[in-house]
């Protein structure tokens, strides 16, 4: 019997809220808790020092502790700086919590990067029943890998990747609640291969201008609830890629930025997949796209089974857009036969305004299209005096219902 996600979820959180709640504040419990303060292993936190081994040395001992709850303290009042570093597991105890109440920061320059790789900052790894939480804020200082991304030399025209803040990777039954997140390098939090974990209240927080800073990326994930988060940074606020099922986005207040995305998809021809994703009850101001579909040419795969439902817009530039022909610099675009097939997509109460005429836009394959499109409750004005928005179809097929502007031209 299969059971809804959404109630697998509600299960978990429960038991998250419970089990922490009752080994602390009930002494006797059979739950047991053990405590590990990075203070004890030499972390200074003072902004300066490095406080990378005493944190390693401290989730050492935290991942080989056997009690049903093994707690990483990382106490208020301090900074610490750490150099990139990753938290590995399988630990031995039920459930791996950092409480985080002080502030990380990433070194100030590159340099600090030297001798390490440089995909992400801070990695956790092979983590089953991890719980990061905290007020606690976490600053990459990404500023000064924006204008340049590589590090070091390199020869002219080279495409360097500068870290991701915040990696998870084959995590399980996870909860990231609580914390703010300020000016990565790259992406906030990036998700690979994990399954089943709540991401809540979070603040994500990067200018406008900066490069790749998306939010939360998405991939290979199957089972991922993102919550009630405030997310204004300078690319998508989150983005579902290849390999990820069953994710539901709710409660978002994003922008600037560039909407929430699914993909892109069938980069270089790659066959990527995407389905059973919900977006709702969310709000978009002031980005770039608003909520999206977008696939390369010459892919292959599918993007099925997508609704986004009680979407409000606030100036955004492109509200509704399925992109099939997705090549963001322009730069040796293709037409080719082959595409990722897109079907079974809902839009429904959706309103607000848009600051480009085109507030529609369907953009499917000629030879693939997009089938089972459905516009449903759809309410978009221009945001702009005096110009008039109007609907885009490209042979996209569906049905439409009370949607403004008018959609005459999706194919039924």
């Amino acid at each position: 019997m299969w059971i809804k996600s959404s109630t697998i979820f509600d299960i978990m959180k429960f038991l998250f809220t419970i089990l922490v709640i009752l080994s602390v504040a009930t002494p006797g419990l059979s739950i047991t808790t053990k405590t590990f303060n990075v203070l004890n292993y030499g972390a200074i936190g003072d902004g300066i020092t490095n406080d990378s081994p005493a944190f390693q040395k401290a989730f050492k001992d935290v991942c080989q502790s056997k009690s049903d709850i093994s707690r990483l303290d990382v106490p208020a009042g301090r900074t610490y700086l750490l150099t990139p570093i990753t938290f590995s597991g399988p630990c031995k105890s039920t459930y791996t919590y950092i409480q985080l109440l002080g502030n990380i920061v990433a070194p100030k320059t590159k340099s600090g990067y030297s001798g390490y790789h440089t995909n992400t900052w801070l990695g956790f790894s092979n983590l089953n029943g991890l719980i990061i939480k905290g007020k606690g804020t976490i600053d990459g200082r990404g500023s000064t890998w924006w204008q340049q991304p590589c590090l070091g030399n390199v020869a002219p025209g080279t495409k360097c990747r500068p870290p991701t803040a915040l990696t998870l990777h084959r995590c399980s039954r996870f909860q990231i609640k609580g914390l703010t997140h300020i000016n990565p390098a790259r992406s906030h939090i990036t998700l690979t291969n994990c399954k089943y974990g709540i991401i809540s209240n979070l603040r994500l927080i990067a200018p406008g201008t900066s490069p790749n800073t998306d939010g939360i990326d998405i991939s290979g994930s199957k089972g991922i609830r993102v919550l009630n988060s405030f997310i204004a940074t300078g690319d998508d606020c989150i983005a579902i890629s290849s390999g990820s099922s069953k994710v539901t986005i709710t409660g978002i207040t994003c922008g600037p930025g560039h909407g929430i995305s699914i993909g892109s998809l069938g980069t270089a021809g790659k066959v990527d997949t995407v389905e059973d994703v919900q977006v709702r009850n969310c709000t978009i101001t002031d980005t770039l796209t608003g909520v999206r579909i977008k696939t390369w040419q010459g892919g292959a795969g599918y993007a099925r089974r997508i609704s986004f439902e009680d979407i409000r817009f606030v100036r955004a530039n492109n509200p509704i857009i399925i992109d099939q022909f997705y090549c963001p610099h322009r730069d040796d675009c293709q037409t080719k036969a082959q595409a990722v097939k897109v079907s079974d997509v809902t839009f429904k109460g959706i309103s607000g305004t848009s600051l480009m005429d085109k507030a529609i836009n369907l953009n499917c394959d000629p030879n693939i299209g997009c089938s089972n499109i459905v516009l449903d409750n759809i309410d978009i004005t221009s945001a702009v005096p005096g110009m008039q928005v109007f609907s885009y179809c490209n042979n996209a097929h569906g049905r439409v219902f009370n949607t403004k502007p008018a959609v005459n031209c999706l194919l039924k």
